[in-house]
């Protein structure tokens, strides 16, 4: 089993109650359950982020580098708007 570390929290009144709540509905054994699963949830999303983070970082990594070697196009919003309305009909018609 993992080690255990004893750690005292404050929280506001509201978030208290909902951990209260939580426990006294059946849902939780205990409040540290609820807090242990909330922090689990917390680092899974960190980690989602750090990842979406890394892969738009890459993006952008790979757009500097076709801009620097000349590999680019101009930007044209109504050419892709219009390429979109297409698209768009075509999906909307099948």
């Amino acid at each position: 089993m993992a080690e255990i570390e004893r750690l005292t929290i404050t929280l506001p009144a509201a978030m208290a109650a909902a951990v209260k709540g939580a426990v006294a509905g059946g849902d939780y054994a205990s409040s540290s359950e609820v807090i242990r699963e909330a922090l689990r949830d917390w680092a899974a999303k960190r980690a989602l982020q750090r990842q979406e983070f890394a892969s738009l970082k890459a993006d952008i990594d790979r757009g500097m580098t076709d801009l620097a070697e000349g590999r680019l196009t101009d930007f044209d919003a109504d050419r892709i708007a219009e390429r979109g309305k297409a698209l768009s009909a075509r999906f909307r018609s099948a």
